[in-house]
C-alpha cells in the first residue's frame, strides 16, 4: 500500500526506451537535410548539420537534467522534452519550429510505449515552450529547466569554438577574435541574466569564466588584439 501523501509517478521512461528516442531524433534530423547539398534551410550557418543540431541536443539534454534533478523537476519529462526540443529545427522555420517538434513529439509517444496522455501533454508543453522569450517564472518548472539548459549551451567553451569558427566563414582573421569573444561574453551575461534557478546561475557563471580566461590568454599571445574589446564586468 502506498502511504497517503505520497505522489505516484506515472511513468518511467527507461534507458533503452530514452536511446531509441534519441536514435529517431538524429535519424528525423538526417532524414531532414537528405540530398540537400547546401546543408538545408540553415545553409548559411554550415556548422548547423543535422550532426551539429544533434550534438547540440545532447548538450542539452545533460544541461536540462542537471537542472531538473537538482531543482526538485520532473526528470522523465525534462529529458524527454529535451531530446525532441530540436527535432524539427532543420526542416520547419525557426519561428515556428518549436510548436512543429511537439507535433512530431506527440506522434511517437502515442504510438511507441504506453506513455499517459498526461505525460505526453507536459513534454509536448515544454516543448512548445522552449522557444519562449519571456519570463522564466511563468512557465512550468520543467519548460523552465529546458529553456535554460537551452540557452546555456550557447555560452561558455561550446560558444566560444561556434564563434570563432564563425570568424572562418566571414573571412574574418584571428586579429578579430578577441572581438567575437567579446559577444559571447555579451551573450552569456543577458543569458545569466535571464535564468533564475540557483543551478542554472552556477553553470552560467562557471561558464562565463571559462571565456574571460580565454579572452585574457588571447590578449597576451596575440599583438593588439585588445585593443578595442568590451570592458569586463
Amino acid at each position: 500500500m502506498v502511504p497517503v501523501g505520497v505522489e505516484i509517478k506515472e511513468t518511467e521512461v527507461s534507458d533503452e526506451d530514452f536511446e531509441e528516442m534519441k536514435g529517431f531524433v538524429r535519424d528525423y534530423l538526417a532524414a531532414s537535410v537528405e540530398g540537400e547539398d547546401d546543408g538545408g534551410r540553415m545553409r548559411w550557418y554550415p556548422w548547423h548539420s543535422s550532426s551539429y543540431r544533434f550534438n547540440h541536443i545532447l548538450n542539452v539534454v545533460d544541461l536540462a537534467t542537471e537542472i531538473a534533478e537538482a531543482e526538485g523537476a520532473d526528470v522523465d519529462v525534462v529529458r524527454v522534452a529535451a531530446v525532441f526540443h530540436d527535432v524539427a529545427k532543420l526542416e520547419a522555420e525557426q519561428d515556428v519550429h518549436a510548436e512543429a517538434g511537439a507535433r512530431v513529439t506527440r506522434e511517437y509517444l502515442q504510438s511507441r510505449g504506453n506513455y499517459p496522455e498526461s505525460f505526453i501533454e507536459e513534454v509536448c508543453g515544454a516543448v512548445v515552450d522552449h522557444s519562449y522569450t519571456g519570463d522564466l517564472d511563468d512557465v512550468p518548472l520543467e519548460s523552465r529547466c529546458l529553456i535554460e539548459a537551452d540557452v546555456l549551451d550557447k555560452v561558455g567553451a561550446n560558444g566560444a569554438v561556434l564563434m570563432l569558427l564563425r570568424m572562418g566563414y566571414e573571412s574574418r582573421t584571428h586579429m578579430d577574435a578577441a572581438k567575437m569573444v567579446d559577444r559571447v561574453l555579451q551573450r552569456a551575461h543577458d543569458h545569466t541574466e535571464r535564468v533564475v534557478s540557483d543551478t542554472a546561475e552556477g553553470i552560467a557563471h562557471q561558464r562565463i569564466k571559462r571565456v574571460k580566461w580565454l579572452r585574457e590568454w588571447l590578449e597576451e599571445e596575440v599583438s593588439r588584439m585588445d585593443a578595442e574589446g568590451v570592458t569586463d564586468r
